[in-house]
C-alpha cells in the first residue's frame, strides 16, 4: 500500500482533502526457505514509517479489479505472475489505520515458490527482503495484524486443503512435505503418523525418482495428486 499509494497522492495534487475512501490491496506473501516459512516486506523510505517494513502493496486502479491489481504488485516486486496461489483474506477499514488519509485496505494471501522469484527493488523503497515470520522487523500501519490473520488464515487452511503444495516444489520427499507443515503450524507432527495419514488420503503419489546427491540412502520423491486445490480432511 504505502509506496504506490503515496505517489497516488501526490498525483491527485491534494489527496487529504480527498471526501471518499481510496481502495487498496495488500497481498501478503508466503514462501518456504530453508525450512522456515517467510514473509516479502518492503523498507520504507518515508515519515512517518521511515525505515519499517510493510507488505508491497498499493492503490488499486480504477480500470482493474482487486485481482488484477495484486498480481500486479505481486508481479512488479516479485517476477511471478501465475505461478502463485492467491486468495482474499478480509478488509481492514478502521478510519485512522492510514496517516496518509482515508485508506480501505483488502489484504491478500499469496504462496509462491522462492526458487521462481526475482525480487525487484526501485526507488520507491528502501529494500525489499524475506523474513521468518519468527523473526519479523518493525512493521509500519496494521501491517502486523494483517501478517497475524495471513498466517492464522494459512493453518486453518492446511486442515483441510492441499494448499501446502503451492508452496513446495514439484518433487519433494515426504521428510519435506512434514517440515512444510511444521513450520506452518509451529509445532512438531509425529513423524509415523503423517506420513500414514497422508498416503491413505492419497494426497501424494510416488514418482519412481529418488533424490540425487546425497550422503546418505536417497528419499524417493512424491508429487501432488492433483494440480489444483482440492478440499479434503488432512489434519484433525
Amino acid at each position: 500500500m504505502c509506496i504506490e499509494y503515496t505517489n497516488y497522492m501526490i498525483k491527485a495534487q491534494n489527496y487529504k482533502k480527498y471526501k471518499h475512501a481510496v481502495i487498496a490491496v495488500d497481498p501478503v506473501i508466503f514462501a518456504l526457505i530453508n525450512n522456515q516459512l517467510n514473509v516479502l516486506l518492503i523498507k520504507m523510505k518515508k515519515a512517518p514509517y521511515a525505515n519499517a517494513w510493510a507488505a508491497p502493496g498499493g492503490l488499486v486502479k480504477p480500470d482493474e479489479s482487486l485481482e488484477n491489481a495484486v498480481r500486479r504488485l505481486v508481479s512488479a516486486k516479485t517476477g511471478i505472475t501465475h505461478e502463485a496461489h492467491f486468495e482474499q483474506l478480509y478488509t481492514f477499514g478502521r478510519v485512522n489505520r492510514d496517516p496518509f488519509g482515508r485508506v480501505v485496505s483488502v489484504a491478500y494471501l499469496a504462496l509462491i515458490r522462492p526458487d521462481s522469484v526475482q525480487l525487484k527493488t526501485t526507488g520507491e523503497y528502501q529494500d525489499i527482503k524475506w523474513f521468518p515470520i519468527s523473526h519479523l522487523p518493525r512493521l509500519a500501519y496494521d501491517h502486523g495484524e494483517i501478517i497475524d490473520v495471513a498466517i492464522d488464515r494459512l493453518q486453518k487452511r492446511l486442515g483441510y486443503t492441499n494448499i501446502v503444495r503451492s508452496l513446495l516444489p514439484e518433487k519433494f520427499s515426504l521428510t519435506e512435505l512434514q517440515s512444510a507443515y511444521e513450520s506452518i503450524l509451529n509445532k512438531k507432527l509425529d513423524k509415523r503418523n503423517f506420513r500414514k495419514k497422508i498416503l491413505a488420503l492419497k494426497l501424494v503419489k510416488e514418482t519412481g525418482v529418488k533424490e540425487e546427491n546425497k550422503a546418505y540412502r536417497p528419499a524417493a520423491l512424491y508429487e501432488f495428486s492433483q494440480d489444483k486445490l482440492i478440499i479434503k480432511t488432512i489434519l484433525s
